[in-house]
């Protein structure tokens, strides 16, 4: 399964981090790009979520009960196969700040997801990296809410 591993840094919290990540009300697509969550289920430390648009969209299985770790599993897709996932690894900086690396692991199912994963592959680091800064300026920019 092709996977792009990204490595960033945040001057807010581990949990300033994960809680704009597991925040799915609105204003998400204001942080996190095309994000269009629909949550079906969620407990303390997980949700069970769909995101994405017709062209591309999954359910996700959001899991937080590990500390400063959140893993996003696909359970369906019309693009992806079960078990492509994002893991987010935190580490508390000494200035309070997070230390961010982000591995995204992308198998397709069809030949849109196949493309996709090939894609991934050749220049998702960019592009992944990218949105992952993007939204990281955004949540520094909420101040402390």
């Amino acid at each position: 399964m092709p996977a792009v591993h990204i490595h960033e840094s945040t001057t807010v919290p581990p949990e300033r981090f994960v809680a704009a990540l597991i925040d799915f009300g609105p204003g998400r697509d204001e942080i996190f790009r095309n994000s269009h969550a629909k949550v079906h289920a969620s407990g303390d430390t997980w949700a069970d979520v769909t995101e994405g648009a017709s062209v591309g969209w999954e359910r996700v299985r959001y899991d937080w009960s590990q500390p400063n770790v959140v893993r996003l599993t696909t359970t369906h897709s019309n693009v992806w196969s079960t078990g492509s996932n994002w893991v987010y690894t935190l580490t508390p900086r000494a200035d309070g700040g997070t230390d961010i690396d982000l591995v995204v692991a992308r198998k397709g199912r069809n030949a849109r997801g196949w493309l996709g994963a090939g894609l991934m592959a050749v220049g998702g680091k960019s592009l992944v990296g990218a949105d992952l800064r993007r939204s990281i300026k955004a949540i520094e920019q909420q101040g402390g809410r």
